[in-house]
């Protein structure tokens, strides 16, 4: 059994480190950051007053499936975030093998749950391109969106309320640890020593911090609807980034502080774009 755990060990590692996988991982990253421009360019829209859209990555591939090429373009963003997921989950599974003990326990299950991400925006792709990816969910419609089904569901549960209480610190934590990672450029070791030299690399790190910061704090107010859905036992008050940017938009200067977070949200975009190019791992 250990003689096969091992095999299967290596040949993951193998196929980790090929050049086609290399290149895979690339372009998932170029699509991933190709959809949080579009999210930033949905965000700026609905600060000027535009609010048919939805501000998400699941309205940012609707928003692509409209554009010219556009069936395409959704099933490359598809095919790029599952090759994202396989390298998150060879991480999870083999990776960090640098890291000894609880550091790299907690460094798997980090590359699980951004595999997961990775795999929520797949998901939404392929149904957008096969046709059952739904209308827009965030523009003031009178659907339920996902977000609350979800948290409807995790409400009837026995503890449902300190069940959703602890996704929304959840969320809140990761949205935390992304504004500390801005704050030490943390995400520095994501590039490589030629992505962060020269004029070049200089704005490479200006697009991490800014970006990491402002989703950090798009991310911190998403776990803070799903904490206050909690205590109110209301699944309506969570909601998903597009929601989390709308109570940004109805605070005072909302209109000016949704531009600046949709103008940070397009940096970490465009920080995707740099990785893809200057990758390291």
């Amino acid at each position: 059994m250990e003689a096969l755990q091992h095999d299967a060990a290596q040949t993951a590692r193998r196929a980790g480190d090929s050049t086609w996988f290399d290149r895979a991982i690339r372009g998932g990253l170029v699509a991933y950051g190709l959809v949080y421009v579009v999210v930033a360019w949905l965000a700026i829209q609905l600060a000027l007053g535009d609010r048919g859209g939805e501000a998400s990555t699941s309205g940012a591939v609707r928003e692509l499936a409209q554009q010219p090429f556009g069936q395409v373009l959704v099933w490359l963003v598809a095919i790029g975030m599952f090759a994202l997921v396989l390298w998150r989950a060879l991480e999870a599974a083999t990776g960090h093998r640098d890291e000894e003990g609880a550091t790299r326990v907690r460094k798997r299950v980090t590359s699980a749950a951004k595999g997961v991400l990775y795999a929520a925006i797949g998901i939404s792709a392929i149904r957008v391109a096969t046709g059952s990816g739904g209308g827009s969910g965030g523009g003031g419609g009178g659907g339920r969106s996902s977000e609350d089904t979800l948290t409807a569901k995790l409400l009837d549960l026995p503890f449902g309320q300190g069940l959703v209480f602890l996704v929304g610190l959840g969320i809140i934590g990761y949205g935390v640890a992304l504004g500390i990672r801005a704050w030490t450029e943390k995400f520095r070791e994501q590039l490589s020593a030629e992505g962060q030299s020269g004029d070049a690399g200089t704005a490479y790190l200006w697009l991490g911090k800014i970006g990491h910061a402002a989703k950090g704090v798009a991310l911190s107010i998403v776990g803070g609807l799903f904490c206050y859905a909690a205590v109110t036992h209301d699944p309506k008050k969570s909601g998903g980034l597009d929601q989390a940017l709308r109570e940004v938009l109805d605070q005072p200067f909302g209109p000016v502080l949704l531009v600046l977070v949709g103008v940070g949200i397009g940096c970490y975009g465009l920080f995707s774009f740099a990785r893809a190019r200057h990758l390291s791992r």
